[in-house]
């Protein structure tokens, strides 16, 4: 949501937390595993952590503290091998990258800004012939030569390109799925204005190229698209989605033209109107021909769910070990949240009955009495981002204090949310392309919308109160994202970069704030405990929902029971929940399987280490292979055959 956070729903983080279309972590079109929150462009409702406008926005530049990086091993004698392979990835870079310019600008690599994806049948075809010679020459390989971090990209290059492969092939995405496109035409010019990564004329000057080719563009989503494959909850998010790039041009571009010469601001203007036109005839395309046709099945089923949960995650926990666990947790941590909840409410007047085995009815009213305590204490409308900047401020006050991972003097700006985006996630972190050197990283936070009712506005702030502004903190920045992606951004390989995984990144976060809790952070504040238990527990409900939807075919009833009940979610954002894990698959479980590869790889050092365990030792070497999938940290860490 990368990362490149990016939502928690009505809040969630860019992807745990959205509605609708939107929560995948590849932001643009195309199997580029590159663990990017998802950056989804309109004012449409989509709950995605998005990339942030930076030159919109006013900034409080924050900084850690200083320290010596630790920067990965490097092979002193590089073989054959790794010399053959480094020249695949490099292949893979500039020539797989050349024919997904809307996912290179998003990882950073800004050669190819002036263009659009090719997204036609031979287009598809190309990629894929890439794709099959690229493996056809790791396949060739002799990896057992490689050096061990060379072993570990093979892995991650090899299942991206199999990936690729069976996308195209076999879940045939790009035939049936109009939000891949939706989503594509408004990364085309959002990633161009998003941040100040060249001169402002320059990045005009591509958005034009791209606004020509937009009609070519949406030319071919009407050629490859099958209306009969579309499923009707896909055809309604896209006629939705549709006209968000214009609405980006007028936010993004249009403010932007008197900076230029008139005979260029002219250029420009007959780009956009085009571009208009051309958005315009695909929307009565959608109305009129895809949607009354559309009768696609959004369950991918079970065949096709496995394996792109396998691709997705790169896990060694399968479908059902993933239930298992989830439906395990989801009873230890009611478990806990109840233990809790006694301790809060005993002598309290009017409390519920708090017997020490209680049924499952009392455990229910118990929870939600103690959580209505927690809801209590919320910010006034008008405080929310100084709520925001405050938390920042304790929870790295906190991280400094406790010593237990290293902080790198990378700066954060902390920044009001663009406008555009506001009114469905709180907060979220934004960190540039990973081959975006050198730009800063955002925590964006939305104020309440103006033209929100009070009563709109102390809803969402039940949700998003305080405690729940702490917990987001420390997931989005302090010490999650913001420092797992410092410290990502010290391991030199611009191939493991590219491919790095959506399910460390947000186990990582969502580790932190088990973490936080506990090293004492509020220690004090049984309440703090009980708010991170709570969105545990969504956490652990994206897993079984995600599953439960492609595969077991559950209803919309059922879902929204897992979601308001078992796991104390509110209305809106459950329904935004539903409605998302029709859009998406395999992406809802990457927050708890990535959590719990953590805790596992945590409870091993400690075993393997004995008494010369340290947190702050074992945080570093965890955070410093960059970003590949648990696996193979755990294998790089203790020194394992790399499998």
């Amino acid at each position: 949501m990368n990362s490149r956070s990016k939502p928690r729903a009505v809040g969630e983080c860019a992807a745990v937390y959205g509605a609708v279309a939107a929560a995948r972590q590849a932001a643009v079109y195309g199997a580029v595993a590159v663990a990017r929150r998802a950056a989804v462009y309109g004012a449409v409702a989509a709950a995605t952590r998005t990339l942030v406008v930076a030159v919109l926005a006013a900034s409080a530049s924050l900084t850690a503290c200083t320290v010596t990086p630790q920067e990965p091993a490097a092979a002193s004698h590089p073989t054959v091998a790794d010399t053959s392979f480094n020249a695949i990835a490099k292949r893979y870079l500039d020539e797989m990258l050349a024919l997904k310019p809307v996912a290179a600008s998003a990882l950073g690599e800004h050669r190819f800004d002036g263009q659009l994806d090719d997204i036609s049948e031979a287009g598809n075809a190309r990629r894929t012939a890439l794709a099959r010679e690229l493996r056809g020459q790791l396949q060739a390989l002799d990896r057992a030569t490689l050096s061990r971090a060379n072993q570990v990209d093979a892995q991650l290059l090899s299942n991206e390109l199999d990936y690729q492969i069976w996308r195209t092939e076999e879940l045939q995405e790009w035939r049936w799925n109009p939000l891949l496109y939706t989503e594509l035409a408004g990364n085309s010019v959002y990633l161009l204005m998003a941040r100040d990564f060249a001169p402002l004329a320059q990045r005009l000057h591509n958005v034009e190229a791209r606004l020509d080719e937009l009609p070519r563009l949406l030319a071919q989503v009407r050629e490859v698209l099958d209306p009969a494959r579309v499923p009707k909850i896909h055809a309604e998010t896209a006629i939705k989605q549709n006209t968000g790039v214009l609405d980006l041009i007028d936010q993004l571009v249009v403010p932007e033209l008197k900076t230029l010469p008139e005979t260029d601001q002219a250029q420009l203007r007959g780009s956009i109107a085009r571009a208009r036109t051309a958005v315009t005839q695909h929307q009565l395309w959608l109305e009129k021909r895809l949607l009354p046709a559309a009768q696609g099945e959004f369950r991918l089923g079970a065949p096709l769910y496995d394996a792109k949960l396998r691709f997705a995650l790169v896990s060694t926990l399968s479908r059902q070990e993933i239930r298992t666990r989830a439906e395990a947790e989801l009873s230890d941590t009611r478990a806990q949240m109840y233990a809790l909840a006694r301790l809060l409410l005993q002598d309290r007047p009017g409390a519920p009955a708090l017997p020490q085995s209680p049924a499952p009815d009392e455990q229910q009213t118990a929870i939600s009495a103690a959580l209505e305590l927690a809801y209590a204490r919320r910010p006034p409308r008008d405080a929310v981002f100084e709520t925001a900047r405050s938390a920042f401020e304790q929870a790295r006050g906190f991280v400094r204090a406790a010593d237990f991972v290293t902080l790198y003097d990378d700066p954060l700006d902390i920044i009001p949310m663009p406008q555009f985006q506001r009114g469905v996630a709180l907060a979220y972190c934004d960190s540039p392309g990973p081959l975006d050197r050198g730009q800063k990283t955002f925590f964006a936070v939305s104020p309440i919308p103006d033209d929100w009712s009070d009563a709109q506005a102390d809803s969402y702030l039940r949700e998003y109160n305080i405690r729940s502004i702490d917990d987001l903190t420390i997931h989005e920045a302090m010490p999650g994202h913001y420092v797992q992606l410092m410290h990502a951004n010290r391991y030199d390989s611009p191939l493991r970069a590219v491919l790095s995984s959506g399910t460390f990144i947000e186990g990582w976060a969502v580790y932190t704030e088990r973490l936080m809790t506990e090293q004492g952070f509020h220690a004090d504040d049984p309440l703090m405990h009980l708010v991170q238990l709570k969105w545990y527990l969504r956490t652990i409900a994206n897993a079984i929902l995600d599953q439960a939807v492609h595969v077991d075919g559950i209803s919309r009833d059922d879902a929204m029971r897992l979601m308001m009940h078992d796991t104390f979610q509110e209305e809106r954002e459950a329904a935004g929940k539903w409605v998302r894990a029709q859009l998406t698959s395999a992406q809802l479980p990457t927050y708890f399987v990535g959590v719990q590869e953590h805790l596992a790889l945590r409870e091993e050092a400690r075993k393997r280490w004995g008494r010369t365990f340290a947190l702050k030792r074992y945080h570093d070497a965890t955070l410093s292979f960059g970003s590949p999938p648990v696996r193979y940290v755990r294998e790089l860490m203790f020194n394992l055959p790399i499998d």
